[in-house]
């Protein structure tokens, strides 16, 4: 172990504001690498403040060599996925680190020990609290801009954690999506898109306002659980999230991007929730709302001509009946209407075929490959 590497648990507020910003100085006028905003990250990380902490416990480290700051990383147990799904592992997250193997294996090493004393067996990451946070280590796509939902790493993060014996565990891909004209768009989307809306008598929900979204957000949440349970990396999301996670985006969302398909009971069987692509925006203001960000998240929000796909939900008894297709032909007319040139997906599991398959009736490129890692803890 190299002795010159100091790693140290952060406690106090400004310890986690020099966790937080360390990328800001590692990635300092890269090309591609988007930050987050800072005080939202603080907020996360915050114990007083995430309700996530009811049922998860963290330690944030950060590694310090010749007096600076060259590493940091976020050690984290989720409970529920301890006891409910029954998977003994340490997660980590918030993962940056200079060119050095040895920091990164001070920093791991950190996370084995907490998830030593908790009596867990394995580690993965890096990975969030949950499955609404970032996850996934870039190992494909490194000259694309990532997105406010995405993780962006230099290619040295996973030759270090190959070296030190972690093996690839979940994987994920990204497509970008061209959008053409309504009237040039696949016909066979058009075509099936009506022949599943009268066989099911689905309708399609476009909304004006936010407020006119609320009603349907708790039911919403409820879909994605049904949605993905069955996926490798699925842990349930607690009611008491829900709401924290509707403070959180819901000043992001632009009405006219989300889509809904109802039954005749208007019951949700589906929706897609697309965002203006924030990675321009939040490039420029560089981790900060004040004085001028904000003006330039609203100006990225009105003036779109592309957008991130950021949520898929649909209902188990009408999976792979196509109702995804019908509600991605709807948000054509929209993104037609907005000038939208590209959609760039969210991480998928490679095992999410149903999904991928949809993209394939687009001219697309699968333009960024991810994933997490995994080690025995001895």
């Amino acid at each position: 172990m190299d002795s010159s590497i100091l790693v140290k648990e952060v406690i106090s507020k400004n310890e986690l504001y020099d966790f937080v910003s360390f990328p800001f100085k590692l990635y300092k006028k890269h090309p591609f690498w988007v930050g987050p905003i800072i005080n939202e990250e603080l907020e996360v990380l915050d114990k007083k403040i995430n309700p996530v902490f009811k049922n998860a416990q963290s330690r944030y480290f950060i590694a310090i060599k010749n007096g600076k700051i060259v590493g940091r990383i976020a050690a984290i147990i989720n409970w529920i996925e301890v006891k409910e799904v029954k998977k003994k592992k340490i997660r980590f997250g918030w993962f940056d680190v200079i060119d050095d193997i040895n920091v990164t294996k001070h920093l791991l090493d950190k996370v084995i020990e907490f998830g030593k004393e908790n009596g867990l067996n394995h580690i993965e990451g890096p990975v969030g609290f949950s499955n609404m946070d970032k996850a996934g280590m870039l190992v494909e796509g490194f000259e694309e801009l990532n997105t406010m939902i995405t993780l962006y790493n230099h290619p040295y993060y996973s030759k270090h954690l190959e070296k030190l014996g972690y093996k690839k565990l979940a994987q994920w891909v990204e497509y970008e999506i061209k959008i053409s004209s309504f009237e040039n768009s696949p016909e066979k989307v058009r075509r099936f898109s009506k022949l599943i809306l009268d066989r099911y008598s689905l309708k399609i929900l476009n909304f004006k306002s936010n407020k006119e979204i609320l009603p349907y957000v708790d039911q919403m949440f409820d879909l994605l659980g049904k949605t993905y349970d069955k996926l490798q990396t699925f842990v349930p999301i607690q009611k008491y999230q829900i709401k924290y996670y509707k403070e959180k985006y819901f000043k992001y969302i632009h009405p006219d991007f989300i889509k809904c398909a109802v039954d005749k009971n208007n019951n949700l069987v589906a929706f897609l929730i697309t965002m203006p692509s924030f990675s321009k925006a939040l490039k420029k203001i560089n981790g900060k709302l004040f004085p001028l960000g904000f003006l330039r998240i609203l100006w990225a929000r009105k003036f779109v001509n592309k957008v991130s796909l950021y949520l898929i939900g649909v209902r188990p008894d009408y999976q792979n009946k196509g109702v995804t297709a019908i509600i991605m032909n709807e948000l054509q007319k929209t993104f037609n209407k907005y000038g939208v040139k590209v959609v760039e997906t969210n991480p998928e599991l490679e095992e999410n075929t149903p999904i991928q398959t949809l993209w394939k009736n687009y001219d697309h490129r699968l333009h960024k490959k991810r994933a997490t890692y995994t080690r025995l803890i001895e």
